[in-house]
Formats: structure tokens, C-alpha cells, sequence
């Protein structure tokens, strides 16, 4: 979720070893990442060759494999999620393949009884603030969703296209659940009106647009951990940017694998899947990708004390069935309601 891909090239070209070496290739969106030492002891293990394929934000990927599906492009994706999964599902993309952990995940991570997907890690998308931004502007945050439709905050936030993003679904499911339907078109009426900027996907929005790395937006529509990315990478100590977690603001966001229909090696994309739920790799993920386990009972590094949950009344999700119905017609919506 919260950063760049970094080492896919090296996984791709790494453990050529003989002329009847299989290749596993895995498609993924562009924020996953995994420690390339793992991931080569996975090949040694199966004596196969990982092959990344980056497949854009998460919307992206899963609108391209289902494009795709009649000569799938991988033979397992890793990045579909909750707020996705009823495309994938509809377009009938993934086959079903119950992991070894199965039993040892959380259970509110469970996404299809089914296991046409298999729940890896979860985290909340929510809005992150530029502290010295606000700081030097002497601007007071926003208490309410509400408030950002005011003029004080015009043009100071960035959300990204829930057509091409899974972040940017996210949000809008979110102000959806928290205000209504209606009331949340409404809302994002009054957001075009205030000059809200609109990125194709998180990459662009966080790396480009928001403040915090050179542009000119302070307030963006992230995750509850990536305060605790920054300060990871920055001085260990303080974060520069902070949650700003307005009630009905945040969304509860699971992401799962799933063996792809029509892939060439079906058995090894099974073995990836249970490779991304094995104790170290789930240990690896949170400060991989900024991320919760699915597994339970695997220890968060000391960092994540600056990745906040959001509490009940500041986030909210919606059921796979609930978004299947809707989504096509939110999403629509929204593209109407922005274009205006």
C-alpha cells in the first residue's frame, strides 16, 4: 500500500539455475514489496524463478486483468482488495485455493467463503495532514468531512479516481457509508466546487501532489500507517505528516491473492500464496508495504506505535455484496457528479 516498489527488477532477473527451472510469475500493483531475501528463499525452496509484473494501482491491475482474462498475463495477483473484489469476481477471474493458514487468519479479514481470494494483510485508508504545512499557514484542520467543503480549505486537498484507484474507492465508499447516498454525492459536488484535485492513483497523489513531497496539496487521501512510513524513513523519531481522522472519514481496506483462472502454473501460485501467509514473510509485511498482517499473532514492529487505527466512528466498511451491487453505479456517479 504505502511503498514503492523497489526491488521487482532484481526478483525477476534473480535464480536461473537450469533450462527446466519453472517461472512463477506473479502480478501485482505497484506499492508491493517484499524483502528480496525472502523471496529468494522461496525459489530456492521450490527451485522455480519469481517473475514481478507491475500492474499500476490496484484498480488498474484488476480492470487489466480482467481484460486480460481470455490469455491471463500471470499465473497469481497479489493487491486485489475488498473494495475491488466484486469486479474480479464478477468477471470470474480467480479460481479458488484454500491456504495452508486458512484457520490462522483473522477473521474479519476473510473476504470469500468460496477462497477464490485469500486475505494477506489489511490497513485503513485515511486522510494524512502536512504538519509544518498547516503549522506555517496557522490554518486550524478540519473537525468534519464537512468542513473540507468549506472555502478556508479550497484547493488543499487530493483524492484519487475510485474508477483507477483502490485508495481513492476506498474514500468514496466511505462518504457513502458515513453520510449516505445522496448526501455524499452532495458532498462531492461541493468538494469539485472547492477545487479538490483528483490523481489516477496513490503513487501520484502521495508523491506528486501532496505537500509533504514537493506539491502544493497538504491534505491527502492516504493510509493510517503512513505517518509511521515517514518516520521510518525519516529520523526515526517524529512523524511530518499525521492522521486527520474525521468521523466516517476512513475505510477498512483487506488485501488478498488469488490464483488466476487460466494460469500455466496453477500448483505454484497456490505455493506463493502460502508463502505470502507464512510467519516471516507476514512479519515482513508492515514495514514493506505499511500494513497489518492477516495472521494472527504476528508482532508489529515498534514503529507502527505512529500507524493509528481508526476508532468506530471514524472509519467503516461495506460488505463485497454490497459493493458488487453498487459499485458500477457509485462509481458512475461520482464521474458525473466531478465532471460538472
Amino acid at each position: 500500500m504505502q511503498k514503492k516498489l523497489v526491488f521487482g527488477a532484481v526478483a525477476v532477473l534473480a535464480g536461473f539455475s537450469s533450462a527446466q527451472e519453472r517461472v512463477l510469475t506473479v502480478v501485482t500493483h505497484d506499492s508491493f514489496n517484499l524483502s528480496k531475501e525472502l523471496v529468494q528463499a522461496f525459489e530456492a525452496k521450490e527451485n522455480i524463478r519469481v517473475a514481478f509484473i507491475k500492474g499500476g494501482d490496484a484498480g488498474a491491475m484488476t480492470n487489466r486483468l480482467i481484460l486480460t482474462q481470455q490469455n491471463p498475463i500471470a499465473d497469481v495477483v497479489y493487491g486485489i482488495d475488498n473494495t475491488l473484489l466484486a469486479r474480479a469476481l464478477k468477471a470470474d477471474i480467480l479460481a479458488p485455493y484454500r491456504p495452508k493458514a486458512a484457520a490462522l487468519l483473522e477473521k474479519n479479514t476473510l473476504l470469500d467463503a468460496k477462497w477464490r481470494i485469500s486475505p494477506i494483510n489489511y490497513g485503513y485508508v485515511a486522510l494524512n495532514y502536512d504538519i509544518a504545512w498547516f503549522e506555517k499557514a496557522k490554518l486550524v484542520l478540519p473537525k468534519t468531512l464537512e468542513d473540507l467543503t468549506k472555502p478556508v480549505y479550497k484547493g488543499l486537498l487530493v483524492v484519487q479516481n475510485p474508477a483507477t484507484s483502490s485508495p481513492g474507492l476506498a474514500f468514496l465508499l466511505a462518504t457513502i457509508k458515513h453520510f449516505g447516498e445522496n448526501k455524499a454525492f452532495a458532498f462531492w459536488a461541493a468538494l469539485q466546487k472547492n477545487e479538490v484535485k483528483v490523481a489516477s492513483g496513490w503513487e501520484a497523489a502521495y508523491y506528486s501532489d501532496f505537500s509533504r513531497n514537493g506539491g502544493a496539496k497538504p491534505i491527502v487521501v492516504s493510509y493510517a500507517s503512513s505517518p509511521a512510513a515517514e518516520v521510518f524513513f525519516g529520523d526515526g523519531k517524529t512523524a511530518p505528516t499525521a492522521n486527520l481522522l474525521l468521523a466516517g472519514s476512513s475505510f477498512l481496506q483487506i488485501e488478498g491473492a488469488a490464483v488466476l483462472k487460466g494460469a500455466k502454473n496453477p500448483d505454484l501460485a497456490g505455493k506463493f500464496i502460502d508463502f505470502l501467509l507464512e510467519s516471516k514473510t507476514q512479519a515482513d509485511l508492515p514495514t514493506q508495504m505499511w500494513v497489518y498482517p492477516a495472521r494472527r499473532g504476528v508482532a508489529l514492529p515498534d514503529v507502527f506505535a505512529f500507524a493509528q487505527k481508526p476508532s468506530s466512528a471514524q472509519s467503516s466498511s461495506l460488505t463485497p455484496s454490497t459493493i458488487a451491487l453498487n459499485e458500477k453505479r457509485w462509481v458512475q456517479l461520482w464521474t458525473k457528479t466531478m465532471q460538472k
